[in-house]
Formats: structure tokens, sequence, C-alpha cells
């Protein structure tokens, strides 16, 4: 079975329960799974939340939208994955993060083809500094083996809390490919990380969805290439800023 599994929390730090935060009538990430369930290449949808209390809305969202779900750990996240993929027998795992309500089903499926050819253990397009896909566009492919692999091997926090950065940092022992564009649209950030983000992420859904519900990352480019202004609103921002926080933690538990 290969399922997209989508990690998402209550407790952002920089925008706390953003992904339930209401955009244009529909929590945000009601937007996010009606994309990733248009992935024609996935046998099915689901997400891994925490056992905290302040994860019991998404619980309950999950229940009301007939998701598949499950809880885990609040920091362990590669546990939490791990425990989800063996639960319910995944054979094939689709990475995602619940900040990307506006991910391209045909980005999943295109990256899913990639993976299917069996040449790699692990299949991304999100690995810095080549990642040429704009940050909300972000897939990540692997095997359960794989995972099991990394679970059982990972000790350091920021491996734990990120899921896959034992594959990428053990490339002699996994084979990795980034898959590019021939056009490098990185520069371009429609996930959800800031007050910012979220402004340009409604702009957008209000502007195409009424024209296609299932607009593609480049009408998306387009839009933002014709709307400079709304662009430049996250254009300073930076991705990924949450991993200093877990590479500090590294440094505090002696790696």
């Amino acid at each position: 079975m290969i399922a997209a599994i989508i990690q998402a929390r209550i407790s952002s730090t920089r925008l706390p329960g953003k992904v339930l935060r209401p955009l244009n009538g529909r929590p945000l990430l009601s937007w996010m799974i009606e994309r990733v369930r248009a992935a024609k290449n996935l046998n099915e949808v689901m997400l891994v939340t925490s056992n905290d209390p302040s994860d019991d809305p998404i619980a309950d969202f999950c229940e009301g939208e007939k998701i598949t779900y499950s809880r885990g750990s609040l920091n362990d996240v590669l546990d939490r994955y791990y425990q989800a993929a063996k639960k319910f027998k995944v054979d094939t795992i689709v990475r995602l993060t619940g900040d990307c309500p506006l991910i391209d089903p045909k980005v999943i499926d295109l990256l899913i083809e990639v993976y299917k050819k069996g040449k790699h253990d692990y299949v991304a397009n999100t690995l810095q500094p080549h990642s040429t896909f704009p940050d909300g566009q972000d897939v990540e492919i692997f095997s359960y083996s794989n995972l099991e692999r990394a679970w059982k091997e990972s000790k350091k926090p920021s491996d734990r809390e990120h899921v896959t950065f034992y594959f990428w940092n053990n490339p002699n022992i996994f084979s990795i490919y980034n898959y590019q564009l021939k056009n490098d649209w990185s520069r371009y950030r429609f996930s959800v990380d800031y007050p910012e983000d979220f402004i340009i992420v409604e702009k957008i859904i209000k502007n195409l969805y009424p024209k296609n519900t299932l607009f593609t990352m480049e009408e998306i480019i387009t839009y933002l290439c014709e709307n400079k202004d709304l662009q430049k609103l996250n254009a300073e921002l930076h991705n990924n800023a949450g991993w200093q926080s877990a590479f500090e933690n590294d440094k505090k538990a002696g790696f």
C-alpha cells in the first residue's frame, strides 16, 4: 500500500493552531486533504498527530472528516510515523507536512512514479541547497523497511523530530535522489509558517479555486508573478526555521 502520511500538530511555535485555522471558511488541513486525495498513485491518505491534549482538536477533525489517523509522541515524530505505518501496514510512505495546503497532487504522482522505478531508497524534492521546488510542494518517499531501519538506528534528537534527517545524513547507506525541475522556483513560498504566508495562501485560494479546484503549482506561480506585491509579503521569510532548535537539542544531548 502506498499511503500519504501527513504530520500535523497544534503547537506550532511560529503560528500556533495554523493547521486548523479557518481558511476561506474551511480549516487549512481540509484544503490540503482535498488536494492530496486527488493524487492518483496513492492508495490511502492518513494523518499522524500527537497524544498531547492540545492535539485533541486534530483528532476530532479527522473523526469528522473520516480521515484515517494515528496519535503518538509529540517530539519523536519518527516514532509517530513508524507506529502509524506499522499499524496500517503501509509499504510505501509518502511523507507530507500539514503546513502545505497548496500541495499539487500532480507533484505527488510525479515523485511516486520516480520512486516506483526502484532505483532509489529515498526520493524527494526537498533536499537543500538543491531544491528547485517552491516551499509548500514538499514530498518525500521511502519504504517501510527503510523507515524501520531509521527508527531503530536514529539517535540524534533532530533525526527523531524531523523523520528523514537520518536518510539525508547517511548517503552511504541509502540511495538518495532529489528530483529537480528545469526551472528553479525555490524562491516562491506557499507553505504556511507565518501570518504573512497565511495571507498569501488565502489570496491564492480565493482567486484560483473558483476557476479550477485543483489548480496547479504552475498556475500558482503565474498568479504570484502577476501579483508581485503579494509575493513580496513573505519574500524575506526563511524556510525550515524550526531546524535550528533541533540542532541545538543535538548539542545538549552530546552530539
